[in-house]
């Protein structure tokens, strides 16, 4: 069995339920330094051509555009949450992916009778919510929303790049490389950087050895 195949099955149990729609979700930023966290949620309509969505970790940039591409192009529904930096400052990256994954459910054109969430931890809507670990792996639904949410996110690095120059943003996205160390302790943070998280704070205070 490939893995798209398996990713498939995993899906196909809960169509053969009754239970449908369903969205699968996932973010993608929520280790990053700078920017927001962005959730993607997929609701894959089965009696539709389904493009192997896989994690979006596991492919390239160009393949998950593609894959972005496709889902539109199949007629499948997605939806997109946003938190931005400040916010996730003030309620803490956690609150925010939970956020996220909310407002990218509610952004979805159906109501799901089911939302599958990778990870352990869910946010709280008003229907059924199941933890997936390893979800953007397991079910073809979640590696969908997973190619949504860094898609989405790594289009906004690139055009963020241009107004916040420096920090090479268009090649890490925001996370915490070499090469955006060195610009946080040259350059010092921007107003787009999360500043509750280590290296940034660090880098605003002058503790950088």
């Amino acid at each position: 069995m490939s893995e798209q195949e398996g990713s498939l099955s995993f899906d196909r149990r809960y169509w053969e339920k009754g239970c449908f729609p369903f969205a699968g979700v996932d973010e993608a930023g929520r280790g990053a330094l700078f920017g927001p966290v962005v959730a993607g949620a997929v609701v894959i309509y089965p009696e539709k051509k389904i493009p192997d969505f896989r994690d979006s970790k596991a492919v390239d940039g160009k393949k998950r555009e593609k894959l972005f591409g496709e889902l539109l192009d199949c007629g499948h529904e997605y939806g997109v949450g946003i938190v931005e930096a400040e916010e996730i400052d003030r309620i803490n990256i956690l609150e925010a992916t939970m956020k996220a994954m909310r407002l990218a459910l509610e952004a979805l054109p159906v109501e799901p009778k089911l939302a599958l969430v990778d990870g352990n931890r869910a946010p709280n809507v008003k229907y059924s919510v199941e933890t997936v670990v390893g979800g953007d792996r397991r079910s073809l639904s979640i590696g969908a929303a997973s190619i949504v949410a860094k898609v989405v996110r790594d289009r906004l690095m690139i055009k963020l790049d241009s107004e916040y120059p420096g920090y090479g943003l268009t090649r890490h996205k925001g996370y915490g490389t070499k090469e955006h160390l060195s610009a946080l302790r040259e350059l010092g943070p921007s107003a787009l950087h999360r500043k509750s998280f280590r290296p940034v704070a660090e880098a605003s205070e002058g503790l950088w050895h």
